[in-house]
């Protein structure tokens, strides 16, 4: 395998020719050799990405970031969230502080797929570097909650609700259909007294009900944002509104109707 050397503020690290991702990922590939739960879900990583377009466009509103640096980065986002890069996000779940690496892992790459768009030399943090541009106007501390508040509302609202509302709708059928057979109720492994194969199944109808709507009532709290808060509540190093224009931007991407949260110190 061929290698390139890049450097950060800890100096020379060899990484993979081929790969887009920096030094920091590297770092993390190389000390964090723990664990068999696998790599970070990669909804996660579309999210990251969501998040980052947005940010990017967001800080060009502002006059934070030029509108070529905004462009390249929104294209490389975009291929991520289209699975382009799957591979470059190695990284396991294992992590320290509250996901950093994961955070320049995402950074890394779409700066490199950036510089690589226009032919030049990854590694080299010219014209888009991961920090300065990429991450621009944002911290691990809000960035990753964001990024899974996400991906969750996503999956929940593309996957898992309409999964369970087929499921309750067919128990609810079968409840029906099953309303005249007879059969014997058991407890604690015995025989106790009749009920309908009918009323048995409308108990598993009703649970899955009352779970599609709990579910509903949490997906509420889901879809507050915690990006505008940076390193620790205040905003700091943020422009105003940033969150504001954040939040618009992701809902307008992702059809769900997302909001700042109150309270960035809670989130």
């Amino acid at each position: 395998m061929k290698f390139r050397t890049e450097s950060d503020t800890l100096g020379k690290v060899q990484i993979p020719m081929d790969s887009l991702w920096g030094p920091q990922t590297q770092r993390s590939i190389n000390n964090f050799k723990i664990g068999k739960e696998g790599s970070m879900p990669i909804e996660i990583i579309y999210a990251y990405a969501i998040l980052k377009k947005a940010c990017a466009k967001s800080n060009y509103e502002l006059g934070t970031v030029e509108k070529a640096k905004m462009e390249l980065i929104v294209k490389a986002c975009d291929e991520i969230i289209e699975g382009k890069h799957d591979k470059e996000f190695p990284l396991v779940i294992w992590q320290t502080g509250s996901g950093t690496q994961t955070n320049m892992n995402v950074n890394e790459v779409i700066a490199n797929r950036a510089i690589e768009i226009l032919g030049g030399k990854k590694g080299t943090k010219k014209p888009v570097h991961p920090n300065d541009h990429v991450n621009k106007s944002q911290s691990t501390n809000d960035v990753f909650p964001t990024a899974m508040h996400i991906s969750v509302a996503k999956e929940t609202i593309s996957k898992m609700l309409p999964s369970l509302k087929i499921l309750e709708k067919e128990l609810k059928r079968k409840s029906n259909e099953f309303k005249n057979i007879v059969k014997i109720g058991r407890t604690h492994l015995q025989d106790a007294t009749p009920l309908s194969l009918g009323q048995e199944f409308s108990g598993y109808h009703f649970q899955v009900k009352k779970s599609i709507e709990r579910i509903e009532y949490a997906l509420k709290e889901i879809l507050f944002l915690a990006q505008g808060g940076t390193a620790v509540g205040t905003g700091i190093n943020s422009k105003k509104n940033f969150d504001k224009k954040i939040v618009k931007e992701i809902a307008k991407f992702t059809k769900i109707k997302f909001k700042p949260a109150s309270n960035k110190f809670a989130e």
